[in-house]
């Protein structure tokens, strides 16, 4: 097999431009044309059949435990901790301050050590946590509770990114990580079928243990005996022992076309360049805003769409019931999305049009008169917002996409979740109690939330595409053809340059 190095040898003075800007360092090279596509395809199966359901399950039980007391609030969790005004909102907005304040230092901790390991311990010590939450009796040991879930819980989604960046190529990164995402809705059927059954029982038994106590025991017991798996086979392929040395080199062989970099020589400095860079790159705001308004509306729903159920005429049973359909419906969604995402440049136009029915359904919540002939109506117009569900990990899947540079990838990292736990945080303060229990200004600033983010995302769709037309021009000036755009791209993403410094990067949008 030719070396494609030799097929640029004409380009020597690009070449040499891109040695002098990035020097080499000496390291055992990887190049994607080192193994054979039958190579490729055989552990990209192993890959999958190993990862996947690990991280589907993973995923699909720390938002169980995050949401859990959306469902909890159904059987007197609020009235048995003693809960006034604003207090059930507080331990939703505490939670994501938490998340927020301990999520830097969690991602640098999990470079310096083991993003598998480091994962695993925290999984363990949240359990525990949502286990304890069944002995609390106040909101005051409630606050403590959901702080220290927030700290232990904030680097699951930085670790997943992480992971899904290091085993897989940009165009297998939405498919991917739409399968685990998934789990928010598909673990979710799963854990609401479990949720009836532990409530119906203990309606049925009235003298036994509260129901939104056997439902902490549940999700506590889980998550804990997850973390055990999680230990033995979750982390990038340098960290993992199921895997040979050979089987190895070739998972990081078969990114090297990414451009972003592989986990193939242990990087753990932090560039205080790329940390610059970071905060100058207009990709990075317009992500942060995106987020932001994408969170604010889940944010609150999450915690409250139990409680927006029941003001349709539904108990609390036909809340977790009559939930399910809608979670079906998003898996559904999901893997459309999923499926879409494998053709060039979708991502941000099925983000567009995902926003469009959640933002009707949520407003036409807010204007439809409060009488219970409506509720089948009301339950349409909600079952229609699970389309939103999918915009938070099609944004978050820019920074593997998207970001070049590991200290960089870091820095937007811890960015993009500060976003996510701003809007989340807020969201939840935006349903009052004194608005109980159909909640209409929350759900208007949800669909105005929803209505800016097409705007955002919109907007930085052109922004994305005239970068890459620049680029393309300038290629075009040097005569470089398509095939050496892509060598010279992945060989300088090789030498942990960000996304701006690699002129032969491409924005997938």
């Amino acid at each position: 097999m030719s070396n494609p190095a030799s097929s640029l040898s004409e380009k020597k003075s690009v070449s040499d431009a891109d040695e002098t800007l990035f020097p080499q360092v000496e390291f055992d090279e990887v190049r994607e044309t080192d193994y054979s596509e039958e190579q490729y395809r055989k552990l990209l199966k192993k890959i999958d059949w190993v990862l996947l359901p690990l991280m589907w399950v993973a995923y699909g039980v720390q938002q169980a435990d995050k949401t859990g007391i959306s469902t909890q609030a159904l059987f007197n969790f609020r009235q048995d901790n003693h809960l006034v005004g604003q207090q059930y909102s507080w331990l939703s907005t505490i939670f994501y301050l938490s998340y927020l304040v301990f999520e830097f230092p969690m991602s640098y901790l999990m470079q310096r050590v083991s993003v598998g390991k480091t994962l695993s311990v925290l999984m363990f010590f949240w359990g525990v946590i949502v286990l304890c939450t069944a002995f609390a009796h106040n909101w005051a040991g409630l606050m403590i509770l959901r702080t220290l879930q927030g700290l232990f819980e904030c680097t699951i989604s930085p670790s997943f990114l992480l992971i899904i960046g290091t085993w897989y190529k940009t165009s297998e990164h939405a498919s991917r990580s739409i399968i685990w995402g998934t789990a928010n809705s598909g673990f979710g059927v799963i854990v609401s079928l479990c949720m009836y059954a532990i409530g119906d029982s203990s309606q049925k038994h009235n003298s036994g243990l509260a129901a939104w106590k056997e439902i902490s025991f549940f999700l506590g017991g889980t998550t804990i005996l997850l973390s055990f798996f999680c230990w033995f086979l979750l982390g990038t392929p340098r960290e993992v022992a199921w895997i040979s040395k050979e089987e190895r080199r070739i998972a990081q062989a078969r990114i090297v076309a990414n451009k972003t970099g592989t986990d193939h020589h242990s990087r753990r400095e932090w560039k205080k360049d790329q940390i610059l860079e970071a905060f100058l790159d207009p990709s990075t705001w317009f992500l942060f805003c995106s987020v932001v308004l994408a969170g604010l509306p889940n944010g609150g729903i999450t915690s409250f769409g139990s409680l927006v159920y029941t003001s349709f005429g539904f108990t609390s049973l036909e809340t977790i019931l009559y939930d399910i359909p809608r979670q079906a419906m998003s898996i559904i969604w999901f893997l459309i999305v999923g499926y879409l995402c494998r053709f060039p440049n979708m991502r941000f136009l099925l983000m567009l049009f995902s926003i469009i029915p959640g933002f009707i359904g949520l407003l036409a919540l807010a204007l439809l008169p409060s009488s219970t002939d409506f509720r089948w109506i009301k339950f349409g117009m909600y079952f229609m917002t699970m389309t939103t569900n999918i915009n938070g990990l099609l944004l978050w899947m820019h920074v593997p996409s998207n970001v070049g540079g590991r200290t960089k990838k870091s820095a937007v990292s811890s960015i993009m979740f500060i976003a996510y736990c701003v809007g989340n945080a807020g969201g939840s303060q935006f349903f009052r109690a004194v608005d109980a229990p159909r909640y209409i200004p929350a759900l208007i600033a949800c669909s105005i939330c929803l209505g800016l983010e097409f705007v955002f995302v919109l907007t930085w769709r052109f922004y994305l595409a005239y970068q890459n037309h620049v680029r393309d021009k300038a290629a075009e000036a040097q005569d470089l053809t398509p095939e050496q755009v892509k060598e010279l791209g992945a060989q300088n993403g090789e030498k942990d340059i960000t996304d701006r410094e690699n002129p032969h990067f491409r924005y997938s949008y």
